[in-house]
C-alpha cells in the first residue's frame, strides 16, 4: 500500500510543499474544483514523468504496486473517436474448481509474499534503509566515529600522512586498507615525528657539504723542537765567554743592529766599536745562527698565515651554519671551540714574537691538535646528517611515502586489536546478510514462479464476455437503454458502443452517459484486468470525481458501487488493496463515506483528508473523523478552520451562512438582523459585516483588501456570533462551532 505522498514545486503545490501521510486502507479527500486534485491523481498514475520530480510516493516496506487512476486522463484515454475499447479480461466459464484453485495458490502466493518481506524486514534491521540505520551502518558509523575521535585526533601532528584521508569515512577506509596491505617496518613515535620534522612541512632545500680543516702544518710547527732550543752565538769566539757568562746573547744580538759605520757603541756612546770587534760579532753570530733566527721567523710567518686561514675559514662556517634553519652542525659546541682555538693561536702567536726576540729562550707554543681534532670531529658529524639529509632530499617523494607507510603501520599496531574486533563484527554481520540475501532470492524466485502459475491459470479461465454482460446487466438496471456494450467486430477481445439500431453510439453519448459508462468500464477493470497476465495481481484504486455531470440517481449508484469496493477492501476480500477518494462534491463524499447509523466517526482503516487552496498555494489538512457531513457543515466547518483559510473564504462563507440559515429558512432580511441589536453603534457594525461580507464574496476590491487587517476579521467574526445571540440563536452557533457548555 501507499504509505506517503508528497507534492512539492508543481502546479498549485509550491516549493515548500505538502504531504499525505498516515494513509490508510480508505482514504478520503475533500476539496474544491481547482484545489489541486486531479494534480494527485496524475501524479500517482504517472509518477516517473519529469514534472514530477520534486514529489515523492512511498510504499509500505518499499514494495510498489500496481496503481489504477480514475480521471479525466482515464476518460480521455479509454473513450477517444476511434470507438475501441480495450477488454477487460476477467474470470469467465471458470469452474469452481478452477477457481478455488486458483484461490488456494493466491492464498499460498500471499504466505510466501509474507515471508518474503519478513526476509526484506531483517535485511533492513542490518543493512538499514534510506530512512533508517542498519546493524551493519550502526557498527560502520560507531568504529567510523572512535577512529575519528581516538587516532585522526590524538594524532593529528601526522596530519601530512593523512593526506586525502582527512574525512571520517575515507579515514576509516584507509586505514583499513593499511591494516590489509601496509608490510612496513615499526619504528615508536618519537622515530616517527623526528622524520616527519624533517620530510613533513616544508619541502627540504639542499644542504652543503663542510669542508674539512687542514691542520697538520700547524701542528707540525707547534710541535717543532726549535721552540725549546737555545739560539745562541759561536762559542770560540773570544767575546763568546763573556756574553754567555752574563746571558747577554739576545741583547747583543739586538744591539748588534743599532751599530752604525763609526766607531761609537750604540750601548756607551764611546769610541770603542773596533775593526776586531765587528769581526768578533760577526764571528760570534755566524751563518749558523743566522739560519736559525730566519728559520724561526719563517715558522712564523707561515703559522700567522695558516692560523689565520683557518680562524677565516672556521668563522664563515660558523656564520653560515648560524642562518641555515635546518642545520646539523652542532653550532653551540662550534661557537665554543672557536672560541677556544682563537685563544690558543694568539697566545701562541704572541711566544712566536717572544722567540724571535729572545732566541736563546726555551719556549713550548700551546697545542691546537687536540681543538683542531674537535673541530675535524664535529665537522665529520654534521657531513655524515648533510649526506643523510641529501638523500633525503634526492629521494623526498620516496621518503615522504615510506615515512607515510612507517606512520600508518604504527597506527594500525597501535590500535590492532580494535580494528580486528570491528572487522569480526562486520564479517559476522555481513555472513548473515548474505545468508538472509539468498534465502530472499530464493523466496522471491518460489513467489514468482507460483505467480506465473497463478497467471497462466487465469489465462486458461478469463474471458471479456463477463465484463460485457455486467457492464449491459448495470446500464440497463439502472435505465440506459439506448445503447450498449458489444465485442468489438475486428478483435474478440475489444468492446465497441453500439445503440438499438446497430450504429456506433460513442461520439453521440451525452457527457453524462460517457461518464456513466466510462465509470462502469473503470469498476470492472478494477475486478480484472486488458492484459491476461495480470488479472489476479494487487492493486491500489484512486479515484477523482467520478459523479462530474451526472444527476443524483447515477450519482447514488457510483457511489453504492464503489461502497462494494470498500467493503471488499475493510474485509480483506479480492486483489483490491487501497482505495483513494478525491471529490469536490458534499453530497457525493458524504455518500460515498457512510456507514452506518452506529458509526463513530473514526476507523483504524479509514482516514480522511481537506485539500485546500490558500493564495494560490494548496495545502491538505488531516482528520480522522469525516469533517464533511452536508454542504452547509462544510461551510461552519471553513469558519472553524479561519486560520487555514484566505479572507476571500471567510467573507464568503459567513454569507452564505446567514443566507441559507436566516434568509432562506428563517425568512430574515438584512434589516431585521441589524435591527436585532439594541443599540445604534452595534446596529452601524453589524451593517457594516453584512456590506463587508457581500462586498468581498461578490467582488475584488484593492481598496477593501489593503484595509483588511486580522484586527478587522477577528471584530466582523465578533459581530456575526452576536447575530446569532441577539436573535435567539446561540444555541445554533455553539452546536455548528463546536462549543460545549457555553450559554446553557
Amino acid at each position: 500500500m501507499l504509505e506517503e505522498i508528497v507534492l512539492k514545486n508543481i502546479a498549485t503545490y509550491d516549493t515548500i510543499g505538502t504531504c499525505l501521510s498516515n494513509l490508510k486502507k480508505i482514504n478520503f479527500i475533500y476539496g474544491s474544483n481547482g484545489s489541486g486534485k486531479t494534480t494527485v491523481s496524475n501524479f500517482i498514475s504517472n509518477p516517473i514523468d519529469n514534472k514530477y520530480n520534486n514529489c515523492s510516493l512511498r510504499w509500505i516496506a518499499g514494495q510498489p504496486i500496481e496503481t489504477m487512476v480514475y480521471n479525466k486522463e482515464f476518460k480521455d484515454k479509454n473513450f477517444n473517436s476511434t470507438n475501441i475499447i480495450k477488454g477487460i479480461f476477467t474470470l469467465g466459464n471458470a469452474t469452481a474448481t478452477d477457481i478455488q484453485l486458483i484461490n488456494k495458490k493466491k492464498e499460498d502466493l500471499k504466505v510466501i509474499n509474507d515471508e518474503c518481506l519478513k526476509l526484506k524486514g531483517s535485511l533492513e534491521k542490518l543493512n538499514g534503509t534510506d530512512n533508517t540505520e542498519g546493524d551493519i551502518q550502526k557498527v560502520e558509523n560507531d568504529f567510523k566515529e572512535y577512529c575519528w575521535k581516538n587516532i585522526y585526533k590524538e594524532y593529528e601532528y601526522f596530519k601530512e600522512a593523512f593526506a586525502g584521508s582527512m574525512q571520517k569515512q575515507t579515514f576509516k577506509d584507509k586505514l583499513l586498507n593499511e591494516f590489509h596491505n601496509n608490510k612496513a617496518d615499526e619504528l615508536t613515535i618519537e622515530e616517527l615525528k623526528e622524520k616527519s620534522e624533517t620530510i613533513f612541512g616544508e619541502v627540504p632545500q639542499p644542504l652543503d657539504h663542510i669542508n674539512n680543516i687542514e691542520y697538520l702544518e700547524i701542528s707540525q710547527i707547534e710541535d717543532n723542537a726549535i721552540w725549546n732550543e737555545k739560539i745562541i752565538g759561536k762559542s770560540d769566539v773570544n767575546i763568546a765567554k763573556l756574553i754567555q757568562r752574563l746571558n747577554l746573547n739576545d741583547w747583543v744580538n739586538q744591539g748588534k743592529g743599532y751599530i752604525q759605520d763609526d766607531n761609537v757603541c750604540p750601548f756607551c756612546q764611546q769610541e770603542t766599536i773596533t775593526t776586531d770587534f765587528r769581526l768578533q760579532l760577526e764571528n760570534y753570530f755566524d751563518t749558523t745562527f743566522i739560519e736559525s733566527i730566519e728559520k724561526i721567523k719563517s715558522f712564523k710567518q707561515k703559522y700567522d698565515l695558516l692560523s689565520e686561514n683557518l680562524i677565516n675559514q672556521l668563522n664563515q662556517i660558523e656564520i653560515a651554519h648560524k642562518n641555515i634553519k635546518n642545520t646539523k652542525l652542532d653550532i653551540d659546541k662550534f661557537s665554543i671551540y672557536l672560541k677556544t682555538l682563537n685563544s690558543q693561536i694568539n697566545s701562541n702567536k704572541e711566544i712566536l714574537n717572544n722567540k724571535i726576540k729572545e732566541p736563546s729562550r726555551s719556549l713550548e707554543l700551546v697545542s691546537t691538535k687536540e681543538q683542531l681534532a674537535n673541530f675535524e670531529s664535529i665537522i665529520s658529524k654534521a657531513n655524515e646528517e648533510i649526506k643523510k639529509h641529501n638523500q633525503i632530499v634526492e629521494n623526498y617523494k620516496t621518503e615522504k611515502n615510506n615515512l607515510i607507510k612507517l606512520i600508518w603501520k604504527f597506527l594500525i599496531n597501535t590500535f590492532e586489536s580494535d580494528i580486528e574486533k570491528y572487522i569480526k563484527q562486520i564479517d559476522g554481520l555481513q555472513k548473515g546478510i548474505n545468508k538472509l540475501t539468498e534465502a530472499y532470492k530464493a523466496k522471491r524466485k518460489e513467489w514468482s514462479d507460483l505467480n506465473r502459475e497463478i497467471k497462466d491459470l487465469d489465462k486458461n479461465v478469463t474471458s471479456v464476455q463477463p465484463t460485457i454482460d455486467e457492464i449491459n446487466n448495470l446500464l440497463k438496471f439502472y435505465g440506459f437503454l439506448n445503447f450498449e456494450i458489444v465485442p468489438s467486430e475486428l478483435d474478440k477481445n475489444q468492446y465497441q458502443i453500439q445503440r438499438e439500431d446497430g450504429s456506433l453510439a460513442q461520439e453521440t453519448l451525452s457527457e453524462g452517459e460517457i461518464t456513466f459508462i466510462t465509470f462502469l468500464y473503470y469498476y470492472q477493470l478494477t475486478k480484472g484486468s486488458t492484459n491476461q497476465d495480470n488479472v489476479s495481481t494487487d492493486r491500489v484504486l484512486v479515484i477523482d470525481d467520478p459523479i462530474s455531470s451526472l444527476d443524483s440517481n447515477v450519482l447514488f449508484i457510483v457511489s453504492t458501487l464503489i461502497k462494494n469496493i470498500i467493503d471488499d477492501i475493510r474485509a480483506n476480500k479480492g486483489n483490491i488493496k487501497q482505495l483513494i477518494i478525491l471529490t469536490h462534491n458534499v453530497y457525493f463524499h458524504k455518500e460515498v463515506s457512510f456507514i452506518n447509523s452506529r458509526d463513530t466517526g473514526v476507523r483504524n482503516d479509514t482516514y480522511f483528508w481537506i485539500l485546500r487552496k490558500n493564495n494560490k498555494v494548496s495545502h491538505f489538512y488531516p482528520y480522522e473523523k469525516n469533517p464533511i457531513q452536508t454542504s452547509y457543515q462544510l461551510l461552519w466547518q471553513e469558519l472553524k478552520d479561519k486560520e487555514k483559510s484566505s479572507m476571500i473564504t471567510i467573507q464568503n462563507t459567513m454569507r452564505r451562512i446567514i443566507e441559507n440559515y436566516f434568509k432562506i429558512l428563517g425568512n430574515y432580511s438584512d434589516e431585521t438582523l441589524i435591527t436585532k441589536f439594541k443599540n445604534y453603534e452595534d446596529q452601524i457594525i453589524c451593517r457594516s459585516l453584512i456590506s463587508w461580507i457581500n462586498d468581498g464574496s461578490h467582488s475584488v476590491s484593492d481598496d477593501l483588501y489593503i484595509e483588511a487587517q486580522e484586527d478587522l476579521i477577528e471584530n466582523y467574526l465578533n459581530v456575526f456570533k452576536k447575530i446569532f445571540e441577539y436573535t435567539d440563536h446561540e444555541g445554533h452557533y455553539n452546536m455548528m462551532m463546536g462549543i460545549e457548555n457555553e450559554g446553557e
